[in-house]
């Protein structure tokens, strides 16, 4: 018999198991009821599951820093810019950079964006049948990273591998072994680090009107970025653009899949899907964990945290938290306040937001105009990966034309 997740006799919670990924939802209220303020089952770092205490934790980074030594993790040398640093330098790139990601820039790239959503339905929807993810939530948020930046659409496989060597290097390497895949996000960390490097060379002899043009171009204080600077902030663009929109709508179609009433109203009611958007984004919170550094000695709900102690903040749980929203187990896409945290808070807060709210938006509107009757193949399942929760196997059939 499998331990209880979490567990409140020792007030652990397992943050990889096979449930959390399913189905989170039943996890976290079981959280909230038995131990809001936890210990990791597997590394007994604190796991934060309130949305009070999470939101106060993101909104204070000289109590939890953003600052850790995360380079053997994921494969870089030096912090990503500006997600691993702190203001008030965290706060001069973010300036530098909000422009770039404006709501007036998304609504400039979203008829490209429709445009390209319409033409990857047209590769199936005559057949009646795909796999969501490589088919559709893969390509479609590429594209627009590509087009964003400026770089060639011919070198999406390229991306896609350099993505999955640092957030999922088991998919390239085949192997669960932890020091064959802490390696291979070395290696890959190289491989991101001289695509770049070339990048750069080339838009300094040949400016162009693109996002890598204008990194080139930067200043801070009187002062051109460095090549380091803009390495560090394309390696988090790399892995924020390509991964976290992808599994959020995955999981939004999955949820929708297995909720026809849900499905139909949006299909009939096209005007529900911004509603729809930040109520999926609330429930299903694919990212579900933000991690901080206790700067000193701190004790939150009871549990004492150490100096230099790396905290899990739970967004996936906050955002089930009854007492930021009520009725919190029900999907509600007529919510009227949904201060959802699943694209963080605080200074820290998700530099690509309008980006990824205008994609999923526009993927939900161009999906349910076109397919808007479909279902998860009879006798499958979906399969998710855990930590970032993607579907990674969501076969999908509709009425064939």
């Amino acid at each position: 018999m499998s331990a209880p997740n979490p567990d409140p006799e020792t007030r652990t919670v397992n943050l990889f198991d096979g449930e959390l990924a399913r189905c989170p939802q039943p996890v976290y209220q079981r959280m909230h009821a038995q131990c809001p303020v936890a210990r990791a089952a597997m590394t007994n770092s604190p796991v934060i599951s309130r949305y009070e205490d999470v939101i106060k934790g993101l909104r204070d980074p000289e109590l939890f820093s953003s600052e850790m030594d995360m380079q053997m993790a994921l494969g870089t040398e030096r912090p990503m810019i500006p997600q691993q640093i702190d203001p008030p330098l965290q706060t001069r790139y973010r300036k530098l950079l909000d422009p770039h990601f404006s709501r007036k820039k998304m609504i400039e790239l979203e008829p490209v964006i429709r445009a390209d959503a319409s033409a990857l339905i047209d590769r199936f929807v005559d057949e009646g049948h795909c796999d969501f993810d490589p088919d559709f939530a893969i390509p479609l948020p590429c594209h627009a990273f590509l087009r964003l930046c400026g770089l060639p659409q011919e070198d999406l496989d390229l991306f896609l591998s350099l993505k999955n060597g640092i957030i999922r290097p088991q998919l390239e390497t085949k192997s669960i072994d932890m020091e064959v895949n802490k390696k291979a996000r070395v290696e890959t960390g190289h491989r991101i680090y001289a695509y770049f490097e070339d990048v750069i060379d080339d838009r300094k002899k040949s400016p162009r009107d693109d996002l890598m043009t204008r990194l080139v171009q930067s200043e801070i204080d009187g002062h051109r970025l460095t090549r380091n600077d803009i390495l560090d902030i394309c390696f988090l663009l790399i892995l924020a653009g390509l991964d976290t929109v992808t599994a959020t709508l995955g999981c939004n179609i999955a949820y929708l899949a297995a909720n026809p009433d849900q499905r139909r109203r949006i299909s009939a009611d096209p005007e529900l899907i911004p509603n729809a958007v930040e109520e999926l984004m609330r429930w299903e919170t694919p990212v579900i964990a933000v991690p901080r550094v206790a700067t000193r000695d701190v004790e939150i709900g009871g549990l004492e945290i150490e100096q230099g102690e790396l905290v899990s903040f739970l967004i996936g749980a906050a955002n089930l938290d009854e007492i930021e929203f009520p009725d919190a187990g029900a999907v509600d896409f007529d919510r009227e306040r949904n201060r959802h945290l699943a694209f963080g808070s605080g200074p820290h807060r998700c530099l690509g937001s309008h980006l990824a709210r205008m994609e999923l938006r526009v993927a939900m509107e161009e999906w349910h105009r076109r397919i808007p009757d479909y279902a998860v193949e009879p006798g499958k399942a979906p399969r998710y990966s855990p930590g970032i929760r993607e579907v990674m196997e969501l076969p999908l059939v509709w009425p064939a034309p």
